[in-house]
């Protein structure tokens, strides 16, 4: 099936250029690079003359999704859309505008479009709801009244969400009570972070807390690359740091250089966990909060929004994560099978790594 919706793909593509692949020279554009062409949105007149929607428009996304829409591009306010199947593209379309991309991706129930041109480069086509019923809306930064995609509108509560429920690792000290967030703590061992959510009995976010000094003292010791390397297998993952980040230039005993450049290559090496400076840490529980509420409706609706795109299924979430054994538990298991550990303090990562590797540990 992938490969027939390839060619039939390449089938349309080559109808929407007007011309064979053979006929494009060298260098230009459109020419392949093996079977990939340049990713192009199409915008063309619908054939339909009984549609009040004038235009089909076409993006290149999981062999390309069509759309029946009411303008060319969201200058003035945002165009309704209606999906529509692959096979309502025509043969031989009437092409009204074709743009180059440099990017086209999906995120969450939103498709971010970035054009490759000077002007009216950026837009979005979100999938929402409006009057109970699902809506799709292309729109623009110009656009004046933005459409939030599965997004409720925001109240007091993070993300609509009432008594969020965080794990707090039993290890923490003087950890965030939330106690003016409508939040509820349980404390538990967790394998990396501080503080995490969970849908369904599996974690979907993790946030690890810092002060300046204990990031300092991390990131130099090499514990900091280690802590990463655990978050970035999680879905969603953050550390959040009780400081400004101005602080690491004042910090004693190391170059506050040293350690700029530090953190540089390790948001270079895990861009998917962000470190976040929030100044006070009133602040960083405040982040903390809104951060783990926005993880857990987000694997809530994901499944949904991957149905409403048409994408194939996959796994709901980047990875699937139970709350591991107790520090006590892992250190007997550890001495059982005759790991060295300490009689006290967190076990080394190498410890939480060799309890995942082990056989039992899917079944523990």
């Amino acid at each position: 099936m992938a490969a027939e919706r390839a060619r039939h793909t390449d089938r349309l593509l080559d109808a929407a250029s007007g011309r064979e692949r053979s006929e494009c020279s060298p260098g230009s554009p459109e020419v392949a690079v093996g079977k990939l062409w340049t990713m192009e949105l199409l915008v063309a007149r619908n054939p339909n003359p009984d549609s009040s929607l004038p235009y089909l428009l076409w993006v290149p996304l999981e062999g390309g999704l069509v759309f029946r829409t009411k303008g060319t591009w969201p200058r003035t306010s945002a165009l309704y859309c209606h999906a529509v199947g692959i096979d309502e593209w025509p043969a031989e379309p009437e092409i009204v505008e074709r743009v180059a991309l440099r990017a086209c991706a999906r995120r969450g129930a939103a498709i971010d479009v970035v054009c490759d041109r000077g002007r009216e480069q950026r837009s979005q086509i979100v999938f929402t709801r409006a009057r109970g019923r699902e809506v799709v809306f292309w729109q623009s930064p110009r656009t004046r009244k933005q459409a939030r995609p599965d997004v409720r509108l925001p109240t007091a509560r993070a993300q609509g969400v009432a008594d969020l429920e965080i794990l707090v690792d039993s290890h923490e000290h003087y950890p965030y009570t939330f106690a003016s967030q409508q939040a509820r703590t349980v404390r538990r061992g967790l394998s990396c972070g501080d503080y995490a959510v969970t849908v369904r009995g599996q974690i979907v976010a993790s946030v690890e807390r810092k002060s300046v000094a204990d990031l300092v003292s991390s990131l130099t010791g090499g514990r900091m690359r280690y802590a990463l390397g655990e978050l970035s297998a999680l879905p969603r993952a953050a550390v959040v740091v009780e400081d400004h980040y101005g602080r690491i230039f004042a910090v004693e005993h190391v170059r506050g250089s040293v350690v700029a450049d530090g953190l540089a290559e390790l948001q270079i090496r895990w861009p998917m966990v962000p470190i976040v400076f929030c100044q006070t840490r009133k602040l960083a529980e405040e982040w903390t909060y809104r951060y783990l509420a926005a993880a857990h409706a987000w694997a809530h609706d994901e499944p949904a929004a991957r149905a409403r795109l048409g994408l194939e299924d996959e796994a709901q979430l980047t990875a699937r994560f139970e709350p591991g054994p107790s520090t006590s538990e892992l250190r007997t298991w550890a001495r059982d099978n005759g790991l060295a550990v300490a009689d006290r303090g967190r076990l080394r990562p190498e410890i939480h790594q060799a309890w995942r590797d082990a056989p039992h540990s899917s079944s523990a």
